[in-house]
């Protein structure tokens, strides 16, 4: 196996930027056309050729599914040329299917990178979560507070009343005891319909975004993706995994879980220092999305590295002909 020494990831942070906005690219097509199928197929198809072109020995940790469940960009896939470093990849070719095909916001492409043997190889199930933005010391609201608890905590290290705080939580009916118990508080809530990726990096820029903590449940493989953004953007995050039946717990068993209570910190989800890219597919309050002008379509990528806290915004303008 490659040594993780030879992890450059200045160099492969360029590469990893064209992947996200290739994806992104071949998605504008399907923005508002009620396909959300034809949209995610496009963006896998584009994210896993510009891969194939990558100086990496890589495999797919968190793709879009189990082998058997995708064609391509399953989990354990290799991708890259095969001659450089062993890398894990996290991806969500696009995040946001529904947000695209509907032309509403925050759909994205996200991707991350980092040494092999560097991320959760976290199972397709559901994960509780729960995030705040930098600058806080460790564990100043945890998964094992109550909603309430978690706002109040946050509020009085940020010195601020609770009604000053905005919570971004999945607008699920698994939620509706979660939102109310927040409002009862007096805090604010904004209901995200999909894209709990982008719900949570939302938190690493408060006075930009607006909120403050993300609360709730969803997939498990994109929390391992949102702590990636993290640990670049700053923040914290915890993620404990949740397990309707058998078929799931065996899910984790396969991916090597044995602990099925352990809450998981931003620094177990992603062990080492990593690249992150993301690129707008429909606007939001991330990063705007594609524009399109006769003969050219332009994207914007966020491009961060953990290791010297870089967040790089790329503007590329691409001709269509």
């Amino acid at each position: 196996m490659t040594s993780q020494i030879d992890f450059n990831d200045r160099m492969l942070s360029l590469g990893l930027a064209r992947v996200a906005e290739q994806a992104a690219i071949a998605s504008a097509d399907w923005i508002g056309r009620g396909d959300e199928k034809a949209a995610d197929q496009a963006a896998v198809n584009a994210m896993r050729e510009q891969l194939n072109k990558l100086d990496i020995a890589g495999v797919v940790v968190i793709g879009e599914g189990e082998r058997d469940e995708a064609p391509m960009l399953y989990i354990g896939e290799e991708v890259g040329s095969g001659s450089g470093p062993g890398v894990d990849i996290a991806l969500d070719p696009l995040e946001g299917t529904t947000l695209t095909a509907k032309d509403m916001p925050n759909a994205l492409t996200v991707i991350a990178m980092g040494p092999r043997g560097s991320m959760l190889h976290a199972p397709d199930v559901y994960m509780d979560k729960l995030a705040i933005g930098p600058g806080f010391p460790e564990g100043i609201v945890t998964l094992d507070m109550s909603p309430a608890t978690r706002v109040s905590a946050l509020a009085s290290a940020k010195g601020c009343l609770p009604s000053d705080i905005t919570v971004c939580i999945l607008e699920r009916p698994r939620h509706e005891e979660m939102i109310k118990e927040v409002r009862n508080t007096g805090a604010g809530i904004r209901l995200i319909t999909d894209g709990d990726v982008a719900g949570v990096m939302h938190c690493a820029e408060p006075n930009v975004t607006g909120i403050d903590m993300y609360m709730g449940s969803g997939g498990a493989p994109e929390g391992v993706l949102a702590a990636a953004a993290l640990k670049c953007m700053g923040g914290q995050i915890y993620g404990r995994l949740q397990f309707r039946n058998d078929d799931e717990r065996g899910r984790a068993a396969k991916a090597g879980i044995t602990d099925l209570d352990k809450i998981y910190s931003r620094d177990e989800m992603v062990t080492a220092d990593v690249i992150f890219a993301a690129t707008g597919v429909t606007s939001g309050s991330l990063l705007p999305g594609i524009k399109r002008e006769v003969g050219w379509l332009t994207t914007e990528t966020l491009l961060m590295r953990s290791k010297t806290g870089s967040v790089r915004r790329m503007s590329y303008r691409n001709p269509t002909s």
